[in-house]
């Protein structure tokens, strides 16, 4: 099985975070990775590709997703829904190394976000129980994104500004910190309640919340 992947985060330029070609040119040359389905000998059939770009800009991490998308939809209606039933939606999964807490941040092509806390790694446990997420919403807006679907060409994009305040609970300037991360995706088609998932994690079971599998994230100084 691969390894986890560990990337370098470095600072990007300032740009327009109101234009997409901005975003797209302040991202070229910046740290990516690829999600793919590593419980897998190979890609299951309908699986489609996507990468992830990150960078760094004042206090905050800057994620930018490309993803291919035959058929791009979600249902929901409203935020802090659980949007990984209701369609297609990108998701961040973050854990500064020195904390049990980790984030969970969802964002559908609607830009319809879902913004979860776990306060260690046991708490899924008791989600999955439950099949609440109650205890877990974080209810004001903690991160900023914004959408661009295109669907003649098949791919929808996600720009996510995280600022370190709402991850790092010890609140740690970002250039020499090192988080945990993990990209990953449902991949709805319409006629079909199964989606298809990947992840730029190693996974050996399709479980994003294995958190050994998940990679590295070094911030580096600069800008």
């Amino acid at each position: 099985m691969p390894l986890p992947p560990h990337i370098f985060c470095g600072p990007l330029p300032t740009f327009d975070k109101t234009n997409w070609r901005a975003i797209c040119h302040a991202f070229e040359g910046a740290a990516s990775q690829a999600l793919g389905q590593a419980w897998l000998t190979e890609p299951e059939a309908g699986f489609m590709p996507a990468v992830v770009k990150v960078g760094w800009r004042g206090q905050s991490l800057l994620v930018l997703a490309e993803l291919t998308d035959s058929d791009i939809f979600t249902h929901a209606a409203r935020s802090n829904e659980k949007l990984w039933e209701l369609g297609d939606v990108f998701e961040i999964f973050l854990r500064p190394a020195e904390q049990q807490s980790y984030f969970e941040f969802h964002v559908a092509p609607s830009n319809l976000t879902l913004q979860l806390r776990f306060p260690n790694a046991a708490a899924v446990a008791q989600v999955r129980k439950t099949e609440s997420i109650d205890d877990l919403l974080i209810h004001d807006a903690v991160f900023q994104s914004r959408t661009w679907v295109q669907s003649e060409a098949r791919r929808w994009f996600v720009f996510a500004e995280i600022p370190v305040a709402t991850v790092s609970e010890q609140n740690k300037s970002l250039p020499g910190s090192r988080w945990f991360f993990s990209f990953c995706r449902y991949d709805y088609s319409a006629g079909s309640t199964t989606p298809i998932i990947s992840s730029t994690s190693a996974h050996t079971k399709p479980d994003f919340h294995r958190q050994d599998e998940w990679g590295a994230m070094l911030f580096q100084s600069g800008g």
